[in-house]
């Protein structure tokens, strides 16, 4: 559901992924990529489950090797999300995915030849396979890095370009681009670029970002700025560590913006000298007790009187806190006092029947 009447999001071309649409006028897809060795079904499988859980909406696992191309057919079974088969190198690992049943597969036509990508993108027409045509400045064509002096904006333009006639040419359009930079400002300039250049749906994400806080900063920064302008149908914020990390800050970012009002929006103060309750134990409870719940609600966790209600008014509910108790509001105004030791129980209650009063994004 889009939300903001600042942002006219541009109209792409629609594909399907196993399920869900990306693309025209569609919710942004929040994406990740597990981290674990794609052999190890039962591992693999755990994860993409967590990730489900935190709101994942399509995850992407690594595919270097024939074992993990055949692995694909039972992680299949046991998940409930679109699978996409990342694959590099080696173009016969990309049709085993697909004859094993995989979603979508991105290629990175910086490692593999135009003789191969014929060959997926027939395979992949046949089976009615999305292709991600993932171009990355880390690996792209050296003719097109010599031509531009290296992995400029132009440089990851021109190679889109070139590729997109490619699948063309073979009479294949069910395709989205990414072209990703570790830098924002080049990440920022390519995706603007091909946006004016094509209408394929565009997949969004700064590459090799970081740790969780830098990765969180940088994909606000990058991804953040492409929304606001109208740009992008699926996002991945890229962290080291811990995927399932991953999917709260997109959210974040989809909320910021009023683009897409998906998950509890938390909102708390930052405890300066006045704040007389424990808030950081009460925001991380309560950020614990609703990870991974999809459907949107405001709420304030405010240490003292000084921001809430009269800050927080615009919450759907909220406390305010004295020396061992708040004051519980809703849309500003107050409603009962309580004690600090009852902070959670009682607003998680509340939390819990207005959020059933509330349909899912």
């Amino acid at each position: 559901m889009e939300y903001s009447s600042q942002i006219k999001r541009k109209k792409t071309k629609e594909i399907n992924l196993g399920g869900v649409r990306i693309g025209g006028q569609s919710p942004i897809v929040v994406q990740s990529m597990t981290n674990t060795d794609t052999r190890d079904i039962k591992a693999t499988t755990r994860q993409i489950k967590a990730l489900e859980k935190a709101g994942c909406e399509v995850v992407r696992v690594a595919v270097p090797d024939n074992e993990s191309a055949k692995a694909i057919a039972e992680i299949k079974k046991k998940i409930n999300i679109p699978l996409v088969a990342d694959v590099h190198f080696n173009h016969r690992l990309a049709l085993e995915s697909i004859k094993n049943g995989i979603d979508g597969i991105r290629i990175n036509p910086g490692n593999i030849t135009v003789p191969e990508i014929r060959e997926i993108i027939k395979a992949a027409k046949e089976r009615d396979v999305i292709i991600r045509l993932g171009i990355n400045s880390g690996s792209l064509q050296k003719d097109v890095a010599r031509k531009y002096g290296g992995p400029t904006a132009q440089a990851l333009v021109e190679s889109a370009l070139r590729n997109i006639n490619i699948f063309e040419d073979e009479g294949f359009y069910k395709i989205k681009l990414s072209l990703k930079s570790s830098d924002v400002p080049t990440m920022i300039e390519a995706y603007r670029t091909i946006s004016g250049k094509t209408d394929y749906p565009l997949h969004l994400g700064v590459t090799e970002a970081g740790t969780l806080v830098d990765s969180a900063v940088k994909s606000a920064v990058g991804i953040g700025t492409l929304l606001y302008e109208g740009i992008g149908d699926t996002i991945r914020v890229s962290a080291t560590g811990n995927p399932v990390f991953e999917i709260p800050v997109a959210y974040s970012i989809l909320r910021s913006l009023k683009i897409r009002m998906i998950g509890p929006e938390i909102i708390s103060c930052p405890t300066c000298g006045r704040c007389e309750i424990d808030l950081v134990r009460v925001t991380a409870k309560i950020q614990k007790a609703l990870a991974g719940e999809k459907r949107y609600l405001k709420i304030a966790l405010m240490g003292c009187v000084v921001n809430g209600p009269g800050e927080a008014a615009d919450a759907d509910i909220g406390i305010a806190g004295g020396k061992g108790f708040g004051m519980l509001f809703k849309k500003g105004k107050p409603l009962k006092k309580i004690k600090e030791k009852d902070f959670v129980p009682v607003l998680l209650a509340e939390i819990n029947t207005m959020l059933n009063q509330v349909k899912e994004d």
